[in-house]
């Protein structure tokens, strides 16, 4: 039996993590709160609406940025933790200064000065230029740490919905296909490429993993987890049960 074992949303684009027990999903939508700000850096050109995800930070860039960890308090309200700065309480976007000056010394030197917290559209400012949730498997995860060496953390892949149960990148095989997750319906509509932020280890923020290098040579790819689109939403829980 495939179920569900963690659902994360991420309320700040790579600037923390929170693991949820329940969550209401709709139709044509991202996951509520997910994503819902975005740091831009000052050589972003952005749209006004979603943009493409090179406008901000982002752990590719700042592996130390994997290692912030994040908790809803209120409407638009998060407290923010890492090894390396005291936490952070701030409410958005009148307190954008505070988490600004907050990531200026986790942020390098070399890259272009981060200059503003922008609001995402409704849809959230995700990688993808259209409205999906991310779906990981515990499956692959383990066999691409066997073949890394040591325990790739799921952390470093930033999903938003890890299944348990399904055989090692069955997951590729559900692209175009339609999937139950408990009462939520989605269609699988590709794989995710992806970056150096696998490198970062989450505790630390520190790279410590060649990952893109363990999928590149057993499998030939750098894919790791799909995208869905919502095509009938509901409340997903962890432990619902997954139909392929």
């Amino acid at each position: 039996m495939i179920r569900v074992t963690e659902i994360w949303r991420y309320p700040i684009k790579a600037c923390g993590r929170e693991m949820l027990d329940t969550v209401d999903l709709s139709t044509g939508t991202t996951l509520p709160g997910d994503r819902a700000w975005a740091v831009a850096h000052d050589a972003a050109q952005l749209t006004g609406g979603w943009s493409p995800c090179g406008n901000f930070a982002r752990a590719a860039k700042c592996p130390a940025l994997q290692a912030i960890s994040a908790q809803t308090t209120g409407p638009d309200s998060y407290r923010l933790g890492h090894p390396e700065r005291p936490d952070l309480s701030v409410t958005l976007p009148g307190e954008a200064g505070e988490l600004l000056a907050w990531l200026a010394p986790l942020w390098p030197d070399n890259r272009p000065p981060l200059a503003q917290v922008v609001p995402s559209p409704k849809r959230g400012m995700t990688d993808s230029d259209t409205a999906t949730i991310s779906i990981m498997n515990h499956a692959s995860l383990r066999a691409v740490s066997r073949k890394a060496g040591l325990t790739v953390q799921p952390e470093r892949c930033r999903g938003n919905v890890w299944v348990d149960g399904a055989a090692p990148w069955e997951e590729i095989t559900w692209v175009g296909k339609s999937l139950t997750l408990g009462p939520v319906t989605v269609k699988i509509t590709e794989p995710i490429t992806r970056c150096l932020a696998l490198h970062a280890n989450p505790q630390t923020g520190q790279r410590d993993a060649d990952v893109l290098r363990a999928l590149n040579e057993d499998w030939g790819h750098q894919d790791f987890g799909v995208l869905a689109e919502i095509t009938s939403g509901g409340t997903l829980s962890r432990g619902d049960a997954v139909q392929p």
